[in-house]
């Protein structure tokens, strides 16, 4: 294997000058350098990632912190497309992603800003991790760049991204209103992450801008996946002689999930019970009959935190964003119309 001192011989420099000339320190003439980049090349050199990481002090590689819902893994939907932009954002910078695994040993004893500086990344991602996690703190204050998404963890370098999840929750309730509904329901994870707590408040705020009451029995806590939004869809239309006419469920897993308990119960989605979700996943267009959701710009998300993060690591003076990401309504079939919806001008928060 070819290695620096190698070079420096056949270039007639000193290791040192060679180890200069490949970090790209500008202090060595050009000549010389233009002589070390061709032997390079000649020798097929290739620089230790580690070695060069201890001289440069950064990895060139940026760690990712996931926390699934209920073991789901990557398999998520949502997660896609927001991991695979994030990835090229860093990537076109010649930075590689590390997963953190969660079940790792050594996560039981470690923080996260303990494994972080093991592994020497120079900036982190966190995906999924809930508020109620005891290590954010730690985290939050260690000056380690990093970025979150759907968790609003601030610090001297930490900054967050995420959509704008109460415009959603009131986009949704106010397109049902228009559709002619008047006794609307909630499914969703209330308090334990930032998407599930911002798109209550939203339906809140929608039901007292459209002075429509706000029914505690009609609020059914879940998380996101499609057999808890199955369950708590079972509990609803199980418990309640009087149901809403209409259902927002935080995730479109729920809501596909609470679609199939719909039809268990002898109810047509669509007709007898109307349902919207949140994040227009790629099955929603598929299922029947189609889920009228709010999109979230899971590319732009991805893609945007990227280049956060790559700022902060980039400038150490920055302080840290926090990015809120648009909505919009798609919709499908999924939603009685109880009046007709053409003349009628939304409202807005």
């Amino acid at each position: 294997m070819t290695t620096i001192y190698d070079i420096a011989k056949r270039a007639g420099v000193s290791p040192a000058t060679v180890s200069r000339v490949l970090n790209g320190y500008p202090d060595v003439r050009e000549a010389t350098r233009q002589k070390v980049q061709a032997i390079t090349r000649e020798m097929g050199y290739q620089p230790n990632a580690v070695a060069r990481g201890l001289a440069t002090k950064s990895s060139r590689t940026i760690g990712v912190f996931f926390k699934d819902h209920r073991n789901s893994g990557l398999r998520h939907p949502f997660f896609h497309d927001v991991l695979a932009s994030f990835k090229d954002v860093v990537g076109q910078m010649g930075y590689d992603v590390l997963f953190f695994a969660n079940e790792e040993p050594a996560a039981q004893s470690q923080s996260y800003a303990d494994r972080a500086r093991n592994r020497n990344v120079d900036g982190l991602l966190l995906l999924g991790v809930p508020r109620t996690d005891p290590g954010l703190a730690d985290l939050a204050m260690s000056r380690i760049p990093c970025m979150s998404i759907d968790l609003d963890l601030i610090g001297p370098r930490a900054g967050y991204l995420t959509s704008d999840n109460v415009q959603g929750a009131i986009q949704a309730v106010q397109y049902l209103v228009a559709c002619g509904h008047r006794e609307i329901g909630f499914i969703g994870d209330q308090f334990g992450t930032k998407p599930g707590s911002d798109r209550l408040l939203g339906f809140e705020q929608a039901l007292r801008q459209h002075q429509l009451p706000f029914r505690p029995e009609w609020v059914v806590a879940g998380d996101f996946t499609e057999p808890e939004g199955y369950a708590a869809a079972l509990r609803l239309f199980r418990s309640q002689s009087d149901l809403p006419s209409a259902i927002f469920c935080v995730g479109d897993m729920m809501a596909i999930g609470a679609m199939r308990a719909a039809r268990e119960c002898g109810l047509t989605v669509g007709r007898d019970i109307s349902i919207v979700g949140f994040d227009d996943v790629n099955v929603s267009s598929y299922v029947t009959p189609g889920l009228t959701t709010i999109r979230q710009r899971r590319e732009e998300m991805g893609a945007r935190a990227g280049q956060a993060l790559l700022d902060l690591i980039q400038d150490p003076t920055m302080y840290p964003p926090v990015i809120t990401v648009d909505t919009e309504l798609v919709i499908r079939d999924s939603v009685a119309m109880l009046r007709d919806i053409r003349n009628v001008e939304p409202t807005h928060a």
